[in-house]
């Protein structure tokens, strides 16, 4: 983390994350199984962290693989984690688990995106219901949460625009505690600068209203509703892994199932 082009000390860094975890000095220190002396010694610069300890307290605070890497170098440490784009041979196993994962869930819509909701890959399901989205909004890099609440993007076609607004700007919201990235702030403020375009569709009743939050879409085919799952690597140890996500999105209802499958198969004819 930088002010005004300078990086903050180490101890000041670990501070602010405590304090973003909402822990008191003695709280963390007992966590981390040290003495709130310690700690405080840390944070203030009167002692200098090991490579370990900043490791050790990046774990006990949830600090994020990128954020730990910022530790380190902060401490005079090098980086800890890699940073290579998903194309890099290295990954090569990683991106055919990808590819695999989104493909086995055609006939259903399903996509990759990274931690700034940037679209990373998607199936053969997805385009169908983009059709009519402005054509800028398609031009690389699409960042998802524009695409969807844009009133140029999907907002129109969102029957239950408010409701599937909300959920998106919770996670939002949600994400940007985890990781205080200025990035995710922009595009939060960005996001709720859109205008709300009216709805003309009603919203139709599901089972289940209540312990998840559906994507009703209008399409060619009528209203499709989705439940929609995020899915992320276990225990990476690669930067760009540990903020990779797969939203998949299943049928709500069975007039849903069946839609999506009719259109598989006539795509594949």
């Amino acid at each position: 983390m930088m002010v005004a082009g300078k990086t903050l000390p180490v101890g000041q860094l670990l501070r602010n994350w405590r304090e973003r975890r909402r822990l008191s000095q003695l709280a963390l220190a007992c966590e981390a199984e040290i003495s709130s002396r310690h700690l405080s010694f840390l944070e203030t610069g009167r002692s200098q962290p090991s490579r370990e300890m900043v490791l050790h307290l990046a774990e006990q605070l949830e600090v994020p693989l990128r954020a730990r890497n910022a530790l380190l170098m902060a401490a005079g440490y090098a980086p800890e984690f890699a940073n290579r784009p998903l194309d890099d041979p290295a990954l090569q196993s990683a991106r055919k688990a990808v590819e695999l994962v989104l493909a086995a869930h055609e006939p259903y819509p399903a996509l990759a995106i990274d931690r700034h909701w940037t679209l990373i890959a998607a199936n053969n399901s997805v385009a169908p219901l983009l059709t009519g989205v402005d054509s800028s909004l398609l031009n690389p890099p699409v960042n998802v949460l524009r695409l969807s609440l844009h009133p140029l993007g999907l907002a129109t076609r969102i029957v239950n625009l408010a409701e599937w607004r909300a959920h998106l700007l919770k996670r939002l919201r949600r994400q940007i505690e985890t990781t205080a990235d200025a990035a995710l702030e922009e595009l939060r403020n960005e996001i709720c600068g859109y205008a709300i375009p009216d709805q003309g569709a009603a919203a139709t009743e599901l089972d289940g209203a209540g312990l998840f939050v559906p994507l009703q879409l209008v399409t060619e085919s009528g209203i499709l509703s989705f439940i929609s799952t995020t899915t992320v690597f276990g225990t990476p140890v690669e930067i760009t892994l540990s903020e990779l996500a797969i939203e998949a999105f299943l049928p709500a209802d069975a007039a849903t199932a069946t839609s999506l499958r009719h259109q598989s198969l006539g795509a594949a004819k």
